[in-house]
């Protein structure tokens, strides 16, 4: 009976091995294939993206890379069943040289020529169209579990203050609309020319004073042109968000941002 029972006891817990492992199975060709789940942790995106944002990033937009993969073991060289981006896409990277992902909006396309004006930008030698809209205010707190503090246009603001940017929306050239806030002057707002490498991209984040990316060289901290292969996919809709320290923190989520398109 001792035999038996043991032996009973022992296929349970062959079963439970077996069914955890074709679980973490299924999520990993889930992950790689069709969406690759991604937490907001900076301000650099703001107001499109706020810290604690939750969102799945589709990875069929683009195609597949070794970056696709986690740990980026996927066997590619280049891109498979490629697809181009659109300019103004919100796209999340791997880091040229870091390894870690990004999350930016595609500002130049290959050939295309970028620069920054007195915080005007400037593609192809035209400006791109803004127009005001206000501001966009926050509490000036630490956010989200690195406890980052907003920096506001309107600095020093003590703790609990109402944080201020000046807030315009966009008009990329085939006509994609976006919000971008300004802090205030800096080197960033007047750079040189940049000319977008074939097979490269230029990316730039919608807080566009508190953000390292393709105005930055990879040897400065930034992000540099990123090649074609590093791309992971695009961020279409944002799922949840947490204006806590931990997405398990269900009190804290902002109800107004479930299932909100990103733009």
């Amino acid at each position: 009976m001792a035999s038996k029972a043991s032996g009973k006891a022992g296929e349970g817990i062959l079963e439970t091995i077996k069914t955890v492992v074709y679980a973490l199975l299924i999520a990993g060709v889930f992950r790689t294939l069709f969406f690759q789940p991604f937490w907001i942790p900076s301000g650099s995106m703001k107001d499109t993206l706020l810290i604690g944002d939750f969102l799945f990033v589709n990875k069929m937009a683009y195609g597949y890379s070794r970056y696709s993969c986690p740990f980026s073991i996927c066997p590619i060289t280049g891109r498979l069943l490629a697809s181009e981006p659109d300019r103004g896409d919100v796209v999340v990277f791997r880091h040229p040289a870091n390894g870690s992902d990004f999350i930016k909006r595609l500002i130049g396309l290959p050939g295309d020529t970028i620069q920054m004006k007195a915080g005007r930008l400037h593609i192809n030698g035209q400006p791109v169209a803004v127009e005001d809209a206000g501001t966009f205010e926050e509490v000036k707190a630490p956010q989200g579990p690195q406890r980052i503090s907003p920096r506001c246009a309107n600095d020093p603001v003590g703790e609990g203050g109402i944080c201020i940017k000046e807030r315009q929306i966009e008009t990329l050239p085939e006509g994609t609309r976006h919000s971008i806030l300004n802090i205030g002057d800096g080197w960033a707002d007047d750079t040189p020319v940049f000319t977008v490498p074939a097979g490269n991209y230029f990316f730039m984040g919608d807080n566009r004073d508190n953000s390292q990316d393709s105005r930055f060289a990879l040897a400065t901290g930034g992000v540099g042109m990123v090649p074609a292969e590093y791309l992971i996919g695009r961020a279409d809709r944002i799922m949840f968000s947490s204006a806590g320290t931990s997405l398990f923190y269900i009190w804290t989520w902002r109800s107004d941002r479930l299932f909100k398109a990103v733009e």
